[in-house]
């Protein structure tokens, strides 16, 4: 009989051509597609880096043009533009030259003709050059510059000259023989030594603009004081500070008495000496009029400031900064006008440091002997002027002058402060304002945040976790994981929102309260657990393995609602505050805490934090450790179980170690999603930088000072590049504890892997 079975066509294994073509297609989008996000990750690295590495370079001087004056300058002083320099001699001119062109143009100032200058002052933030003349007399003259502009012609700088009015000294005889103006606009103050030797005087002038129905008003002199007398010897330096207020003299003994001028008269302060027994050489404020830089005659530089000292009122000199020596030489010296930036000379050698975070920021050498320098109002220029007139002008590239390692990483003694402190304030109210951009407060409020938020999630996701995987019966388990997963997509401005607005109000009265709550529910806990393993196995055997929590829930929930009813008991009992003025006694948490603990108590704290931290948390370790427990092999729990283990030991001995892998991934998952967290942050803690761990407290952390400073900081700013740097100290702190956590997780999975 012949076979009728039908010969398989050879064909039916060849793949079609569009299934062919198809997958070709699908290999090399794979492969574009992962070599494109290996590009990004790249790309994302390089313009981060771009970002931030120019915060870490030093500044960069070069060269950019000569200028000549016609006599050895006096007073050396620069346009905002550092176009068009000019130079003072001392005479009825002043010089101009152009550094682009080479021209100089002379103006005249008013009032000087056969008039013989003693003494002269340069205030470069006003370009006020301040006179003294022979015959006991000072006045001054402005530079004013101005940019202007017409078709068909590039801008140029126009130079004008105001002279303002004389005044006489009344104390002392002989010459002016040093002098120092300060002017904050309101107010003005001016000091001149007169004479030379132990018969020279020291006077303080207070001037003020009476003010008239028109026009500007009138300058006028509102006194003189005469404070030789509360001096320990003659005056060898004496300087105005930018603010009119305060007068510093320094004496052939090696003090520096400081004044204070006010509408009530002048007034001695403090005497300090800064090198012992020995007169500074130099002795110049910086921009804001609050430090001075002193220069000892063997080279020693340090920075002196005002500041309020622990348990003092009054704010005193105090040195707060040490650089490295200069050597020896003629010393000049030039304060930047836009940040704390300064320029010294010792003979050829220059130098330029910052008074924030003390370091020198560049050195160099002049191929002239210095006898004036100058820096421009922008920081980008300065100038160095020899006395034959001739003058080499640099440009500085220095944009982050206040960064670097230490101002971001290190202690800094900012002005004002009674110390070093680590400190985040980047924007303030004035153009003298000191930017703090230390990352450490930042650090460790991520570092707080985080382990609040753990403190609390972290118990209650893992023994939710565990319940579910080994006790709830699956009935319930159907509707308890999918209700806990659905939590993690709650949005994190809702959770804050809900933090700030509702939780923080309820928490800030009811303290005490929580304090009973989170005591009493645990405990509640384990006390049921311990009578329910002492009742008859008989009545024990009447409910399904599982369903217990349906009796403990009701207990549970009573325990909570006794603890919260309880509080304020509690707080009538322990937390009294009393009032230093009346005595009266008040039963307040609030009020208690900072008067017991000496630290404050604030709204958004790290309490509500925790809570709502927690809440966001707890979803997203709860799913991935109650995923480990429940896909540990059954044969290993039943051959437990059949050995006469009971469920708890079932957990702790078989299922708790051979899903420790997952649950410390689920732990550093939920690290990694409370560190990077940025809403709930920032509406719930008040977003203030400290450093301190107390519950009641907030913080700032890395990821919300980013998303809140971000969108306002100039791109390119110092502000705006250390923003990114702290991204990367984010991505270096997670980076670190997800490798840490992988090679223990790894370490953990070998050692309780089932072969």
């Amino acid at each position: 009989m012949p076979d009728s079975t039908p010969t398989p066509d050879p064909r039916r294994f060849e793949v079609s051509r569009a299934t062919l073509w198809f997958d070709r297609l699908m290999g090399w989008l794979i492969r574009f597609g992962g070599i494109g996000v290996i590009v990004a990750v790249f790309g994302i690295f390089y313009f981060v880096g771009k970002e931030v590495l120019p915060l870490f370079r030093e500044a960069n001087v070069e060269p950019a043009g000569e200028v000549s004056g016609e006599a050895a300058p006096r007073v050396l002083g620069m346009d905002e533009w550092a176009e068009l320099p000019f130079f003072y001699a001392g005479g009825n001119e002043v010089v101009f030259s152009n550094v682009a062109t080479g021209e100089r143009s002379v103006l005249p100032v008013p009032g000087l003709d056969e008039v013989e200058i003693t003494a002269v002052s340069h205030d470069p933030v006003k370009q006020r050059i301040a006179l003294g003349t022979a015959d006991g007399r000072i006045g001054s003259f402005i530079v004013n510059y101005e940019r202007k502009f017409e078709d068909g012609r590039e801008p140029w700088v126009a130079p004008s000259i105001t002279a303002e009015p004389w005044f006489a000294l009344e104390n002392g005889s002989g010459p002016v023989t040093a002098l120092g103006y300060g002017d904050s606009g309101s107010g003005r103050v001016i000091v001149a030594k007169r004479g030379e030797g132990p018969s020279s005087t020291v006077s303080v002038l207070r001037l003020a603009m009476k003010k008239g129905l028109i026009g500007k008003g009138k300058l006028t002199l509102a006194g003189e004081t005469d404070i030789t007398g509360q001096l320990d010897s003659e005056a060898r330096i004496v300087r105005a500070s930018q603010n009119g207020a305060m007068v510093l003299v320094a004496t052939r003994s090696g003090e520096i008495d400081y004044f204070l001028a006010s509408s009530d008269g002048v007034t001695k302060r403090q005497s300090f000496a800064p090198f012992e027994n020995t007169t500074p050489a130099r002795m110049d404020f910086l921009f804001g009029g609050v430090s001075i830089i002193v220069i000892a005659p063997d080279g020693r530089q340090e920075q002196w400031s005002l500041f309020r000292r622990e348990g003092e009122g009054e704010r005193l000199f105090g040195m707060t900064k040490q650089f490295p020596t200069l050597p020896q030489g003629d010393l000049h010296f030039a304060a930047s006008q836009r940040n704390r930036s300064f320029l010294t000379t010792a003979g050829r050698f220059l130098t330029i440091r910052h008074s924030t975070s003390g370091v020198v920021r560049w050195e160099g050498e002049a191929d002239i002997d210095p006898a004036a320098v100058a820096l421009d109002a922008k920081g980008e220029h300065f100038l160095v002027a020899a006395a034959d007139g001739t003058a080499r002008k640099f440009s500085i590239h220095d944009p982050h002058p206040e960064a670097g390692w230490r101002a971001f990483f290190g202690k800094v003694w900012y002005e004002g402060g009674p110390g070093p402190v680590h400190q985040w304030q980047s924007t303030g109210g004035s153009d003298d304002f000191e930017p703090k951009l230390s990352m450490m407060p930042l650090i460790f409020g991520s570092l707080k945040g985080t382990a609040y938020a753990l403190l609390f999630s972290i118990p209650v996701a893992l023994l939710a976790a565990v319940f579910s995987a080994a006790f709830l019966p699956h009935s319930v388990k159907r509707v308890v994981k999918p209700a806990m997963e659905i939590m993690s997509s709650l949005p994190s401005v809702v959770l804050g929102f809900l933090a700030g607005l509702w939780l923080a109000p309820i928490l800030e009265t009811r303290v005490p309260s929580v304090i009973l709550m989170i005591a009493a529910v645990p405990l509640s806990a384990l006390l049921l657990g311990y009578i329910w393993c002492r009742l008859p196995i008989v009545f024990r055997n009447r409910f399904e393995g599982g369903s217990e929590w349906m009796i403990v829930l009701p207990f549970l929930a009573l325990a909570g609602w006794l603890g919260w009813a309880l509080g304020p008991v509690i707080e009538s009992w322990l937390f009294v505050y009393k009032d230093p003025s009346t005595g009266r006694e008040i039963a307040d948490f609030r009020l208690w805490w900072p008067q017991a603990t000496g630290i404050p108590f604030e709204q958004r704290n790290s309490l509500v934090l925790g809570f709502m931290m927690g809440f966001a948390v707890i979803p997203v370790i709860f799913t991935i450790a109650e995923d480990s427990l429940s896909n540990v092999p059954k044969p290993l729990t039943a051959a437990a179980a059949a050995l006469g283990a009971n469920r708890w030991q079932v957990v702790w001995t078989i299922m708790l170690p051979v899903a420790a892998a997952g649950i410390f991934s689920a732990l550093m998952i939920g690290f990694g999603r409370a560190v990077g967290e940025t809403m709930i942050m920032v509406m719930a803690t008040g977003n203030t930088p400290i450093t301190e761990w107390n519950l009641f407290s907030g913080m700032r952390t890395l990821s919300a000072n980013i998303a809140v400073e971000l969108p306002e900081a100039p791109v390119g700013s110092t502000h705006y590049r250390a923003l990114f740097l702290g991204a990367v100290v984010l991505f270096a702190m997670t980076f670190v504890m997800n490798t840490i956590a992988e090679l223990l997780r790894q370490r953990l999975r070998e050692r309780n892997k089932i072969v």
